[in-house]
C-alpha cells in the first residue's frame, strides 16, 4: 500500500512548479508557509462568519455552497487543479454568505493577512506568484460564468464532463446537479439522453 506524501513534500512539489523560485527560496518558504490537514466533513467557513483564512488546495476537495430559499446550492468545487479558495469576504473581512466544507481529507495551504504580508515582505517573488494565480482564477471564473449563462443544461453537463470529469467519482450526483443549476432528476434525464 502506498503512503500519502508528507505535507512538506506536497508543498515542495507545488512550489517547484514556479520557475521564479529557486531551491534555497523553496526551502525557506516551506518552513514559513502553513499547511493544514483537515479531515473530511470539516467546515472551514460557515455562512455569517468573517473568513479568517484563505486556502489553496494541495490535495483533496473543498465544496463551496450556500442556502437559497432553504435549498442547498453548490457554487464551486476546489480541487488540486482548481486550488484557490478565497473570496472578497476574506480580503474585505465581511460576512461570508456561503459554507466551505472539506469533502475529502485535505491538505491545504492556509494563509491569513498577517502571515501573507510577512511572507510578501520577506519574499517579494511570492506577491507576483499570488497575483498571477489570482488573475488566472479570476479569468477562469469569468469564462465559466459566461459559458454557464449562454449554455443549455445539457451543454453545461457536457462541458463539466470535459473539464471536471474527475469530480464525477468524488461528488454526489445531486451536488453536481446543483452546481450545474438543475435538479438531480433533470441531470439524470440528460445523462440518459447523452448515453443513449
Amino acid at each position: 500500500m502506498t503512503q500519502n506524501p508528507s505535507p512538506r513534500k506536497q508543498l515542495i512539489e507545488f512550489l517547484c512548479g514556479f520557475p521564479a523560485l529557486n531551491e534555497v527560496l523553496i526551502s525557506k518558504l516551506v518552513e514559513m508557509i502553513p499547511v493544514i490537514a483537515p479531515a473530511r466533513g470539516t467546515i472551514l467557513v460557515r455562512e455569517g462568519e468573517v473568513p479568517a483564512d484563505c486556502y489553496f488546495v494541495l490535495k483533496g476537495l473543498v465544496r463551496q455552497y450556500q442556502f437559497i430559499d432553504g435549498n442547498e446550492r453548490t457554487t464551486e468545487f476546489y480541487t488540486e487543479t482548481h486550488g484557490i479558495v478565497s473570496s472578497r469576504h476574506y480580503t474585505e473581512q465581511t460576512l461570508s454568505p456561503f459554507f466551505l466544507e472539506c469533502m475529502e481529507d485535505c491538505l491545504l495551504i492556509a494563509g491569513n493577512m498577517e502571515i501573507d504580508e510577512a511572507n510578501y515582505r520577506e519574499f517579494p517573488e511570492l506577491r507576483e506568484i499570488t497575483r498571477h494565480m489570482l488573475e488566472q482564477d479570476l479569468n477562469r471564473s469569468k469564462e465559466d460564468h459566461a459559458r454557464f449563462i449562454l449554455s443549455s443544461p445539457a451543454d453545461r453537463y457536457v462541458h463539466f464532463m470535459e473539464t471536471r470529469k474527475d469530480l464525477s467519482n468524488r461528488v454526489p450526483l445531486h451536488q453536481i446537479a446543483s452546481y450545474l443549476g438543475m435538479t438531480a432528476e433533470s441531470l439524470s434525464r440528460i445523462r440518459k439522453r447523452i448515453i443513449s
